[in-house]
């Protein structure tokens, strides 16, 4: 065994919470629970259960995704509490201002999310181990016009510079069959821009995030990084996590093979579900199982 394979086999676990349901928002008590234990029983799409070691001795960081972490924030089941064993918190929080709209009708207000920079970065310990996504930016016609989500990205930006943020992440919905079905049935009359179209997104993007010292990212979307000061995102990122853990303990830089080929992210193990249903009823969500109601 090379001495590389003998260092990926005994380095700390980058644990998700995660990318396929919102469990800061929806299902802070299993979060808590499964913390408390240092155990995660983790239910797969066929059904087979994975038992996911959370002790701290096995774990490099936890990376936190919500669009709402009003309930970890008030510590709901000693959830904030119980975190604090662990070496390392990254926070990954979604606002797309669309929040409380047709489009996300469970999502909480703009205002509302952006207010909790102040106590994530607290609790993370350090503005670097914060990121707002900006994600997805959303185009649709309605009352005979275009609408879109495009306009709150001054705002986003504002709030992260404020908070003393360094990164901001975005992409443009991509709207898989799951997606597509659900918003016919809805009613909801998506706009697919062109590749031109959503570059000039990027460039605008791109402006407004160096006018405020911000570093953009594009998740999972290569071609975009072809925009001066847009570089391909990694929402999880090895080498970040290694730069600001306590002690720069090594973490996993290898590509994580369970996501898109186009996704920078590096390997990690997700603690969530999709069998965990996520209450924010986004139109655009790859993830959600059920149709919304009509």
């Amino acid at each position: 065994m090379s001495l590389d394979a003998d260092c990926q086999e005994t380095m700390k676990t980058v644990i998700s919470a995660s990318r396929r349901t919102d469990l800061p928002a929806f299902f802070p008590e299993f979060l808590a629970a499964s913390v408390k234990a240092e155990r995660a029983a983790v239910k797969g799409p066929r059904g087979r259960v994975r038992d996911v070691d959370l002790s701290p001795g096995a774990v490099h960081t936890i990376v936190l995704w919500s669009k709402n972490f009003s309930r970890l924030l008030g510590n709901e089941a000693g959830l904030r509490d119980a975190l604090r064993k662990y070496d390392q918190i990254y926070a990954l929080l979604t606002v797309t201002g669309l929040g409380g709209t047709r489009v996300e009708r469970g999502a909480p207000r703009p205002g509302e999310a952006l207010a909790q920079l102040p106590a994530l970065v607290e609790l993370a310990g350090d503005p670097r181990r914060v990121s707002l996504r900006f994600d997805p930016v959303v185009f649709w016609r309605e009352r005979g016009g275009v609408t879109t989500n495009l306009d709150f990205f001054g705002r986003v930006a504002e709030a992260a510079a404020a908070a003393r943020l360094t990164d901001v992440r975005f992409s443009l919905a991509q709207w898989y069959g799951k997606a597509l079905r659900r918003a016919w049935l809805t009613g909801f009359d998506l706009i697919d821009p062109a590749e031109e179209d959503k570059l000039e997104v990027a460039r605008r993007l791109a402006g407004i995030a160096a006018e405020r010292g911000l570093k953009l990212h594009a998740c999972a979307q290569g071609f975009l990084a072809r925009v001066p000061g847009v570089a391909p995102s990694a929402c999880i990122d090895g080498r970040l996590l290694e730069a600001l853990h306590p002690r720069h303990e090594p973490a996993s830089t290898a590509k994580d093979k369970g996501q898109r080929r186009e996704c920078g992210c590096t390997a990690s193990i997700d603690i969530g579900s999709y069998a965990q249903p996520c209450g924010h009823g986004c139109v655009y969500c790859y993830a959600m199982r059920s149709d919304p109601e009509r």
